[in-house]
């Protein structure tokens, strides 16, 4: 068969095929393209930093304390995400566990009391420091330190 027959002969074929429709609408992608450009990865080092400072002897004062408290939130926030994306807190009853506590202790505004406050700021900081060593141990994480 020659070149020319080939040629022709494929030309000769129609193929009806659908037209393309983007997965989804201008505004989706906007938002979508914005949560990207807003991510940021999880920071095992800052992360063990701040649990060592909401768990240590030393009590911060008031500002300290939100601060902390709003970081702790972002870092479980993150370890929640990672938790639920490789489905740690499916395969685990004391992960799903510490998913739940996680996302109850984020939702609980303590403002007022230093010493709720405080209590408040430890609690978050074990559940963030008990829920990175599962993901650590289920494989999830690479040990951040």
């Amino acid at each position: 068969m020659s070149t020319a027959t080939s040629d022709q002969h494929c030309s000769d074929r129609r193929i009806s095929v659908a037209r393309w429709e983007p997965p989804a609408d201008a505004e989706l992608l906007g938002e979508l393209l914005s949560k990207l450009r807003s991510w940021q990865p999880l920071d095992g080092e800052a992360v063990l930093d701040d649990i060592a400072a909401a768990l240590d002897d030393m009590t911060p004062d008031e500002a300290e304390i939100a601060e902390l408290v709003q970081r702790l939130c972002g870092h479980l926030a993150r370890l929640t995400a990672i938790a639920v994306a490789a489905k740690a807190d499916q395969r685990d009853a004391p992960t799903a566990a510490l998913v739940q506590r996680g996302r109850v202790l984020r939702s609980v505004d303590v403002a007022g009391d230093r010493a709720v406050a405080t209590h408040h700021l430890r609690r978050i900081g074990w559940v963030t420091n008990e829920l990175m060593e599962a993901l650590v141990a289920a494989k999830c994480l690479k040990e951040a330190a």
